[in-house]
């Protein structure tokens, strides 16, 4: 990717006759000094309109020639220092069209300058709707440097692209297209598993998919990176791509299914880690697996007490056709461990008990190894892309008991739901692989700076520097 693949960005090299105005970015703790950054009449200026550097808040300045500079607030910053990157979201909506650049503290990155404007430039698709040019938007002045960091916001917007796109738009054959597009541009190998092999090699998958018209898919793809040999370290992904969920047969009150069309949000988390991976081309060995389905109603759907030979040749009572995620994921987990990987990553919007707990922003986190989970936890923290970890506690396990299988995909008890649905998930993880597993949420119900209403790829960035911690890549961050 380049810096002419971005429209909100403007190289400095390509900056020529612009007009090039400034925002000073500045804490509360620096308005004594905005004198000093802007002048005295911003200074009047900013005093009469109220201006206190609160988190997100944006001023423009007034000049001979309209809107001579701006203020932005950066809040009182984090305890350890710099500031969220999403602060600069607030400035793409405000700021007027033209070339800006923005002078920040020394403490804040370049890198989460460019990220948040990036992110806050973001627009859903027009899906045939006009849409206004990009020559009225602003564009933020960077160097080349830049391109990093705004290849993490499209692996990001890109996520929000997939997730915002109307059910009708984006089928289980869509999201696979969307997937193979992505990696084969990147250099892997792709395999779409449909009709009796997936039938053979994913049943739990094609099970789901029953109900439907628009057939399951499961999206295969190998790669490895330019510095890694067939001995390389191995990184496993899998990702649960319900394009809509109905609840089947358990079917889901109107208001729970408005949003169901962010149910394939696991599997857009992990299609844009996969693209971070290969476009960073870091030196490891990396297979993706993507579940595509749709979980609908009809005369041929799954239904409750139906039991599936998984491929692991564990089975499984359907206690609740609305718990059809763990389905989708168990037996994806079993095929990604047949290679033996390094580390496996899943993400899944699976339940509404993590959000009970923890809320929208904060994607629960459940691992089997204690170092993997403190280098994911610490990177969600060093960028501001917070998980928050939830325990595998065995003694609910038993919670899973089926008098006709070897397991429910439900619970016995009303409780500790995001647990029960982890702990459903282990029975497929082979002993000795390393594996985490994250819940999340995939949408922001408002909008906030850098945040529109919609798909969201939260954790995408933590999961990447978390990577880079586990497998010891040192210095190959690229922002």
């Amino acid at each position: 990717m380049t810096l002419d693949d971005f429209p909100c960005l403007l190289p400095q090299a390509a900056v020529g006759g612009h007009r090039v105005r400034v925002v000073h970015a500045l804490r509360p703790a620096q308005l004594p000094h905005l004198a000093d950054l802007a002048g005295g009449r911003a200074v009047a200026f900013a005093t009469d309109m109220g201006f206190g550097a609160k988190y997100g808040e944006v001023l423009l300045l007034p000049g001979d020639q309209g809107v001579e500079s701006a203020l932005l607030g950066l809040g009182d910053g984090r305890d350890d220092g710099g500031c969220d990157p999403f602060v600069f979201g607030a400035l793409p909506p405000r700021l007027p069209a033209g070339a800006w650049r923005v002078q920040a503290p020394a403490d804040v990155g370049a890198g989460d300058i460019v990220l948040g404007f990036c992110l806050g430039a973001y627009r859903m698709p027009a899906f045939g709707r006009a849409r206004s040019s990009d020559s009225d938007a602003p564009r933020l002045v960077v160097t080349e440097q830049a391109v990093a960091s705004a290849e993490v916001a499209a692996c990001i917007c890109q996520g929000r692209d997939l997730i915002n796109t109307p059910p009708n738009l984006m089928g289980p054959m869509d999201l696979a297209d969307a997937a193979r597009l992505t990696l084969s541009a990147q250099g892997a190998d792709v395999k779409v598993i449909t009709g009796e092999e997936l039938r053979r090699d994913y049943p739990t998958v094609a099970h789901v998919g029953m109900g439907s018209d628009r057939p399951p898919c499961v999206v295969v793809a190998q790669w490895r990176g330019s510095g890694a040999d067939v001995n390389a370290p191995l990184l496993s992904l899998a990702g649960k791509g319900v394009c809509f969920d109905t609840g089947g047969y358990d079917i889901k009150p109107a208001s729970s299914m408005l949003r169901m069309k962010k149910d394939m949000g696991g599997a857009a988390l992990m299609l844009s880690l996969a693209r971070l991976v290969m476009l960073r081309d870091l030196p490891l060995r990396l297979e993706l697996r993507l579940g595509c389905v749709e979980n609908s109603v009809s005369g041929h759907a799954m239904r409750p007490s139906d039991v599936i030979v998984t491929r692991s040749g564990q089975t499984v009572e359907v206690g609740n056709t609305d718990a059809e995620g763990r389905l989708v994921l168990c037996d994806l987990l079993s095929a990604a461990c047949d290679s033996g990987p390094d580390l496996l990553i899943d993400a899944a919007t699976l339940t509404g008990a993590a959000r009970v707990a923890l809320g929208p922003d904060l994607p629960a986190l459940f691992c089997n190894d204690d170092a993997v989970a403190v280098h994911l936890l610490a990177a969600g923290d060093m960028c501001a892309d917070p998980m928050w970890r939830l325990p595998l506690w065995n003694g609910y396990r038993e919670w899973l008991r089926s008098p006709v299988a070897d397991m429910n995909n439900i619970s016995s008890r009303p409780m500790a739901g995001a647990v029960t649905a982890a702990l459903f998930l282990q029975n497929f993880v082979k002993t000795g692989v390393r594996w985490a597993h994250i819940d999340t949420y995939g949408w922001n119900d408002s909008a906030r700076h850098g945040r529109p209403e919609g798909g969201e790829n939260l954790c995408l960035r933590a999961t990447y520097e978390g990577i880079l911690k586990i497998f010891d890549f040192g210095g190959r961050k690229g922002d």
